[in-house]
């Protein structure tokens, strides 16, 4: 298999949170992150008011929204500028990332965004949403992002778990329950573990729904420190802030990643690394692209080696280049997630679950899915992130029998390999555990065996570890009668340069 790093746009990348197809069982049984958003000054201060320029266009009350504000030039100074620029809009800094260009602001100015636009600090703006912003949303900033006007929620609001389905079953087993872990056998994580659990010093940042922090299998493992909520779009570092609320979700990635060796449930991948949880999913179930730029900057400042990203932003499957508001958040999350490589982390995301040829997409119907979906048309800009987005390793599902899960998108030079998805046992809230399904939990397996590769090979770059996952990825030609797999044994739609092998990332050199 090649073994060189992919630097152009390489593979495309896609959502998962709607990435799981859900059987999970309860039997049943504080933190701090890094890194955080520059505070600015709110409109209507006496420090915003002593040097903000004109806004370009009147300010005419509506809906109040949240906007991703790209930086010209991303330094401190322009920064600032822009953060001005929010303010004499009729603007409210949400959080500011200096470092990458990008301001985070809500308003309740429908001219917000043009005058905002006409700033010369500023390289563009657009929403992240399509519903509105309401009092009860954790990045709510008060009246004066309002401009006179204050919405309810939208009636045709519905969260991401009810819409996908995917996440309301679970189903209880009983301990002990290693041997039911088909899925490590599979990748050979039970042989790599006669010679390594894994390094302390290796740190995999799960943006999810919150891991649960006294679950007898992963609390040992939890790094407290490094682990913070990013719902309001900056950095809550304290416990509460990462503690899962409605969903189980990063609880069973987390388990699947690095559930501990402890004669207790079950074993991770890499038992012996140490887990972050940056929760990036709200109470309905969306992941708003404020928040995870939050997480990617988090997952950054704590020295987080890789990530795991079970998911795909929200409200857009598909994020359209040619479209001014999807553009600007697109810029805005490409600028965390470089940053991130910049800071050698790897991050790896699932595919999703709609059974779509990501290399050949052309209908949306399921978006925005915060509000009401229409139907539009996809054209070459259009990718979901941060799945397609260059330089994320994209991972499809397997079953049991190792073929590719009947639900896993596809797609020939998007996905960099394959894991197990299909009924995977892992921790789950109450102390328990249960099985769930989907590209949401193939994911974890790579950001595993990529966390042993980072403890074996500790001077390593992110881009050398990439390359070597790809190089030990088992092959796995397409089955004869799939139409729809393109390639070669070595790389194709299916299972890009094959299973992940947990094996050769700590025997191989």
């Amino acid at each position: 298999m090649p073994t060189t790093s992919r630097q152009t746009p390489s593979r495309t990348r896609r959502r998962v949170l709607a990435a799981c197809l859900t059987a999970s069982l309860a039997t049943g049984l504080g933190l701090a992150g890094a890194g955080g958003a520059v505070a600015a000054p709110r409109a209507g201060s006496p420090a915003a008011a002593a040097a903000r320029p004109g806004p370009a266009l009147p300010v005419v009350a509506g809906p109040v929204m949240n906007y991703a504000v790209n930086v010209a030039k991303a330094n401190r100074g322009q920064t600032k500028k822009a953060e001005r620029a929010v303010v004499a809009a009729s603007g409210t800094v949400v959080a500011s990332w200096p470092e990458i260009g990008v301001v985070i602001a809500q308003s309740g100015n429908t001219s917000f965004a043009a005058s905002v636009r006409a700033d010369k600090s500023v390289a563009s703006v657009g929403a992240t949403r399509t519903a509105p912003v309401t009092a009860t949303d954790p990045t709510w900033q008060g009246p004066e992002a309002a401009a006179g006007q204050r919405l309810g929620s939208s009636a045709s609001q519905q969260s991401v778990v009810e819409q996908e389905g995917l996440e309301a079953a679970t189903a209880v087993v009983a301990d002990p329950l290693e041997a039911r872990q088909w899925d490590m056998t599979a990748i050979k994580a039970d042989q790599a573990h006669q010679v390594t659990d894994g390094s302390p010093d290796v740190l995999v940042a799960v943006l999810d729904s919150g891991i649960q922090g006294d679950h007898p299998d992963l609390a040992a493992n939890i790094d407290q420190t490094a682990s913070a909520g990013c719902l309001s779009g900056t950095a809550d570092h304290s416990r509460a802030a990462w503690q899962p609320t409605t969903s189980d979700h990063g609880t069973h990635v987390a388990g699947t990643i690095a559930a501990a060796r402890n004669g207790v449930g079950i074993v991770g991948v890499a038992p012996g690394v140490r887990l972050s949880a940056v929760k990036v999913v709200n109470d309905d179930g969306f992941i708003y692209p404020e928040a995870a730029i939050c997480g990617f900057m988090v997952a950054a400042a704590t020295g987080a080696d890789v990530t795991n990203n079970s998911y795909f932003i929200d409200p857009w499957e598909f994020w359209c280049g040619s479209d001014v508001d999807q553009a600007a958040v697109k810029t805005a999350v490409e600028r965390a997630l470089e940053h991130t490589r910049r800071e050698g982390v790897v991050n790896v995301a699932a595919a999703g679950n709609s059974a779509v040829d990501l290399a050949n997409k052309t209908v949306d119907q399921g978006s925005p899915n915060d509000t009401v979906p229409v139907a539009r048309t996809l054209d070459a800009t259009c990718t979901d992130i941060p799945a397609e987005s260059d330089g994320v390793v994209t991972v499809s599902s397997t079953t049991a029998t190792g073929t590719k899960s009947s639900f896993s998108n596809y797609g020939d030079g998007v996905i960099d390999v394959a894991a197990p998805g299909s009924s995977i046992l892992s921790t789950v809230l109450g102390g328990g555990y249960g099985t769930k399904s989907g590209t949401s939990m193939a994911s974890p397996h790579v950001a595993g065996v990529l966390a042993l590769l980072a403890s074996t090979h500790p001077e390593a770059s992110g881009a050398a570890l990439t390359d070597l996952l790809h190089a030990q990825a088992d092959d796995v030609a397409c089955p004869a009668t799939a139409g729809t797999c393109v390639g070669t044994p070595a790389d194709n739609g299916w299972f890009g340069e094959g299973l992940v092998d947990a094996l050769d990332a700590v025997t191989a050199r």
